[in-house]
């Protein structure tokens, strides 16, 4: 057998194994082979949807959930700080804070719910939190600060008071700095930390106040009559006088001095009024001292110059 009766063999084999489209049952084969590639079409979309539609869905509901959750609840805390008188602007701030910590809490579920890993992201946030908290820790301070003095009020706005060193009117109660504002009309800014870590001396907040004013008397002048003048000077200032216990006036001799007796005269009056009052007291006591005829020696000093001889 030759090489061109195998070929002739090997082309009829083939010609009877494979059959033409209008032999019986090639159509058969045809569909069963295209139901089977759609069948698992389907079967790898449906695992699709299961493996990664659901949690998606499901992390954007936790999102919404999230969203409007925080917006509930920052609306309770700011009717609430409202409602304890706590200053508006730090009303507001603990609203916001509490939303943003909400949806930040509902992210972090979300993700994990789509199968993102967030231990990593949540250590990272950590550690990023603790940097800018470090680098920001005076202005942090401040803050808290800001914060207490908003809510504990040892001060407010328009109170005179004395804070590091300074004597203003308080312009404004800032989260992280105070406003003040001199008598001589110079605007002061100063960090809250370092107001809340001195000594505050709030003047106005009393609605009384009262005021010294003392005076030196010549050694020869006659003690009751120098008590008469004093008296009869804060007499004279009735209508501005605060009566009461522990109130009106009071005139004491308070000790001898190198060149004159001293005295004190106390008077209480408004707060409002305390400069004019304290003005036209010293006007009276000098008044009434000339009156009497008693001095108010001053400081001096006498030379003595001695001729040596030549």
């Amino acid at each position: 057998m030759n090489w061109m009766t195998l070929l002739a063999q090997a082309e009829g084999e083939a010609s009877e194994e494979t059959p033409t489209p209008d032999a019986p049952g090639a159509g058969d084969k045809t569909g069963t082979a295209l139901s089977d590639a759609a069948g698992g079409d389907l079967s790898g979309l449906w695992n699709l949807l299961l493996d990664y539609g659901l949690p998606l869905a499901g992390g954007i509901v936790i999102l919404v959930a999230a969203f409007i959750v925080g917006k509930i609840i920052s609306g309770i805390v700011r009717r609430a700080s409202e409602k304890a008188k706590i200053d508006l602007t730090l009303s507001r701030f603990f609203g916001k804070l509490v939303y943003y910590l909400v949806l930040v809490v509902g992210v972090m579920i979300a993700l994990g719910t789509v199968g993102i890993e967030v231990t990593s992201f949540a250590a990272i946030l950590a550690a990023a939190g603790f940097a800018v908290g470090m680098a920001l820790s005076g202005t942090l301070g401040n803050f808290a600060a800001g914060a207490l003095l908003l809510i504990f009020r040892p001060f407010k706005v328009g109170d005179v008071v004395q804070v590091s060193g300074v004597t203003a009117k308080v312009n404004a109660i800032e989260l992280f700095t105070t406003t003040l504002d001199t008598f001589d009309n110079r605007r002061m800014i100063i960090p809250n930390g370092k107001i809340y870590d001195d000594t505050i001396e709030n003047i106005s907040f009393h609605s009384e106040r009262r005021m010294d004013v003392e005076v030196g008397c010549d050694y020869s002048a006659d003690i009751q009559a120098t008590r008469d003048a004093l008296t009869k000077a804060a007499e004279s200032l009735e209508e501005m006088n605060v009566k009461g216990e522990g109130r009106g006036f009071q005139v004491f001799l308070v000790g001898l001095g190198d060149s004159s007796v001293n005295w004190v005269v106390r008077f209480w009056a408004p707060a409002d009024t305390c400069w004019p009052a304290k003005e036209a007291l010293v006007q009276a006591v000098k008044r009434e001292l000339d009156a009497a005829g008693i001095g108010i020696p001053f400081p001096q000093m006498d030379v003595h110059m001695d001729k040596v001889g030549e």
